[in-house]
């Protein structure tokens, strides 16, 4: 059996400028060529980068107790970034990626010219606010400073959550698409933006934090029972998906993969492990 490999943000960074002056390979060389997964040997393991948790975690439920089965070699790797496993999915150094939702993929593929595409949805990470300092959401007054992720898509989803809740105003219209621009009332506060995967230690330094789900769970906060608000979960467009580049969705071990993502087992794993922190995308709940 493969170890899975943890990644840091770092030593990824180095495997990819590797991959980048290796890319441009011979001629028999597959990744050269830009073959996709219809030319895929499905003898080889998939690989997956993923969050540590709780995507990880959630793959790797699913490498032990599914995949053999089903006839799956499944191979994880963490990243603690929101950028390399999207490089590292578009120049083949890995097959898929589980860490995104599609709002922050289509900003990514916008902006970097990656060709990134959903296969399926597994799971929803409610944005939660979060503080040391203060019990209630009524107790953040002006002069107090509030820490929020500073990529584009989970900072406007941030703000969106503050102003549902009282504590800011923004202008009309402007959905989670929001920017501190956009802002129109800030009630005295101050903001500080900070790399999503490190608000959760900005903690004692802030009077409160939005953080991403996975990341309050890798914190070892309960976002269920530690959030002073918690997103709502109806209506979220939020899932978390597994992710392939574009035209590699019907490689058969991709959709071994998504399948098994999408069972009764995984249901009632993330019901079972999470309590709620964590909600499956998909089918009704499963019972216990």
């Amino acid at each position: 059996m493969r170890k899975n490999i943890k990644i840091t943000a770092a030593a990824a960074a180095t495997a990819a400028l590797a991959l980048g002056l290796s890319a441009c390979g011979t001629d028999s060389d597959p990744a050269s060529k830009g073959e996709t997964g219809a030319k895929a040997d499905t003898s080889k393991a998939l690989v997956v980068a993923a969050s540590p948790t709780p995507h990880a975690d959630i793959l790797n439920y699913v490498k032990k107790n599914l995949a053999e089965k089903a006839g799956l070699k499944l191979e994880v790797k963490e990243f603690t970034d929101y950028v390399l496993p999207n490089t590292a999915t578009e120049n083949g150094q890995v097959d898929a990626n589980f860490f995104q939702h599609k709002p922050y993929l289509d900003d990514f593929n916008k902006k970097n010219k990656t060709h990134i595409v959903p296969v399926v949805d597994v799971h929803l990470e409610p944005l939660g606010l979060y503080s040391k300092k203060v019990k209630d959401v009524k107790d953040i007054k002006a002069g107090q400073t509030v820490a929020v992720p500073n990529d584009t898509t989970n900072e406007g989803r941030a703000l969106q959550l503050l102003a549902e809740n009282g504590l800011i105003t923004v202008k009309d219209g402007v959905g989670t698409n929001a920017k501190l621009s956009d802002i129109t009332d800030k009630k005295g506060l101050e903001f500080k933006e900070i790399e999503a995967a490190t608000v959760p230690r900005a903690l004692d330094d802030v009077d409160a934090a939005v953080i991403n789900g996975n990341y309050a769970i890798e914190a070892d906060l309960k976002p269920g029972q530690d959030s002073l608000v918690l997103e709502k979960a109806d209506g979220n467009p939020y899932a978390n998906f597994l992710a392939v580049k574009e035209g590699n969705e019907d490689d058969p071990r991709v959709q071994k993969l998504a399948k098994l993502l999408n069972s009764d087992e995984v249901k009632k794993f993330i019901e079972d492990t999470y309590k709620g922190s964590i909600i499956p995308a998909f089918g009704e709940p499963a019972k216990s």
